[in-house]
């Protein structure tokens, strides 16, 4: 009996400070967890034979977010990209390709830390490389604030959200959304006490209601990464007109595997809300 009561003291005692390593870990380790940047452009907007601009903005801590500007010769609107957790804006020449066949300009960054950008990524340091991003925009290129779409995929659209709560665009588009880091942990980690390790918010679910502005909503229910029910959650809570657009594929492949299932959705969004004529022949 003794024993068996050393040996369940023991494995306790184990689980336990298991638990407080990994807690630990995950405390001192969020931005290597959230954050995954790389440095070399592996192309450039060239390669699929669109013009563009190199576009370096000074944030509001001093650093160079690096982006580019893909003109429209007959711009129906103006798409401020924010992009997920990995890679860098090389990486998303297909969404580029398809924002412009949709008859937008696009100004796409790079978050600190990412590609050619300055200093570290965090959370607060992607909403100043919006705000800068959205003020290049408007002060640089004219472009009137209510011509401007704001589109977020994945933590993209955490920042992009953060941005509408603060300045209205004309709409909002947020692809493969979560409701907030901490809720992402819970799911990964279910055994660890996330809610009170998170030091990064990105609480797009806190936010939504406050955004009064149309919003398109797109998500996969076969999506790896972000679960599908958090894309819905984040639907309920947004105010009207809103829309979701249910997706196929994975996180990372959603859009392209959708084809054109999802290219006619945001022309549809975007004709119904910039009423200046469609993308699409």
């Amino acid at each position: 009996m003794q024993l068996t009561r050393r040996m369940l003291t023991s494995a306790i005692t184990i689980v336990v400070t298991v638990i407080v390593l990994l807690s630990l870990l995950l405390y001192l380790l969020q931005e290597r967890i959230i954050y995954y940047p790389t440095r070399e452009l592996v192309t450039t907007p060239a390669a699929i034979n669109l013009d563009y601009e190199e576009v370096t903005i000074t944030s509001s801590r001093g650093n160079r977010v690096h982006g580019w500007y893909l003109p429209h010769p007959a711009p129906r609107g103006h798409l401020l990209f924010f992009h997920g957790n990995g890679g860098n804006i090389s990486h998303r020449l297909d969404s580029l390709a398809i924002f412009h066949r949709l008859g937008l300009a696009t100004l796409i960054i790079d978050y600190q830390g990412y590609g050619q950008s300055t200093g570290k990524p965090s959370e607060q340091a992607t909403y100043d490389d919006a705000l800068a991003a959205r003020d290049f925009l408007l002060h640089e290129k004219k472009t009137a604030a209510d011509a401007l779409v704001y589109f977020g995929r994945s933590l993209g659209a955490a920042v992009a959200a953060w941005l509408a709560e603060q300045h209205p665009p004309r709409a909002l588009i947020l692809e493969s959304t979560f409701t907030s880091v901490a809720d992402m942990g819970k799911r990964l980690y279910p055994f660890l006490p996330v809610g009170l390790l998170t030091r990064h918010d990105y609480a797009t679910g806190e936010r939504i209601g406050n955004i009064h502005v149309p919003v398109l909503i797109l998500h996969s229910p076969d999506d790896d990464i972000v679960p599908y029910d958090f894309g819905r959650q984040i639907y309920e809570l947004a105010n009207e007109p809103k829309t979701f657009v249910e997706l196929k594929g994975g996180h990372n492949d959603g859009f392209m595997v959708s084809g054109g299932h999802y290219l006619h959705a945001l022309d549809r969004f975007l004709t119904d809300n910039l009423g200046n004529g469609r993308g699409l022949p």
